[in-house]
């Protein structure tokens, strides 16, 4: 593991265009940052040239930096790479940890993905810097859906995972407590932000609800 772990963020705001029909990735990114998200994954699962992609990340990294935060590519180490961008999450049919690891170099963070018990102890023992676990209570952004994990195998993985841990899946500000009691370092959400009213209010909403798991947790 890298010392990028202790890097790792709280609160990512998934960027999802095919979910809501008002705002671009970067339009999204501007808003969750407004309202206290730690990070922002671009996620584009839609065919797109790989110039495409690389033309939207790097609109979305000089945003990231004046708030202070970070830009996580989805599933293109290459992408990440060509914009300069710090941070990459593998999903289960990626391209593998190790060469993204060689790809983006010892300081990058890394993130990968679990839908089970079984499959998060496989993936821990990679070179990744936080673990991505869900779905928690199910999603609506992806055709085949893992099933739902739920909060005892999320508080298992916690329990034994030695890198962060980042609940996903219909993840809501009221849920939030739930996950971070059951050991979770962080939370990512999408439709939650994305297709909420007012983005960047329902970011703060998800901040504010996480800061105050987190101080409950720690007070403990």
């Amino acid at each position: 593991m890298t010392t990028a772990s202790t890097r790792v963020l709280r609160l990512q705001v998934i960027t999802d265009e095919q979910i809501q029909d008002r705002y671009s990735h970067l339009e999204i990114a501007e808003l969750a940052l407004r309202g206290g998200a730690d990070a922002v994954q671009f996620r584009e699962k839609r065919a797109r040239t790989t110039r495409e992609l690389i033309e939207v990340a790097a609109s979305m990294l000089p945003l990231t930096r004046r708030h202070e935060a970070t830009l996580i590519v989805d599933d293109r180490p290459d992408v990440a790479l060509s914009v300069g961008a710090s941070a990459v999450h593998l999903g289960r049919h990626d391209l593998d940890v190790a060469t993204a690891r060689r790809i983006l170099g010892p300081d990058a963070i890394i993130g990968g993905t679990a839908n089970s018990f079984e499959e998060a102890a496989r993936v821990w023992q990679t070179d990744i810097d936080y673990l991505g676990v869900g779905p928690i209570y199910g999603t609506s952004t992806k055709a085949n859906p893992a099933p739902d994990m739920g909060l005892e195998t999320l508080a298992r993985i916690c329990a034994a995972c030695p890198v962060p841990v980042i609940a996903i899946g219909s993840i809501t500000a009221e849920r939030i407590s739930e996950v971070i009691e059951a050991g979770a370092h962080g939370v990512a959400v999408v439709s939650a932000v994305v297709a909420a009213p007012d983005v960047e209010a329902a970011a703060r909403g998800c901040r504010a609800a996480l800061d105050a798991a987190l101080a409950s947790r720690a007070a403990r």
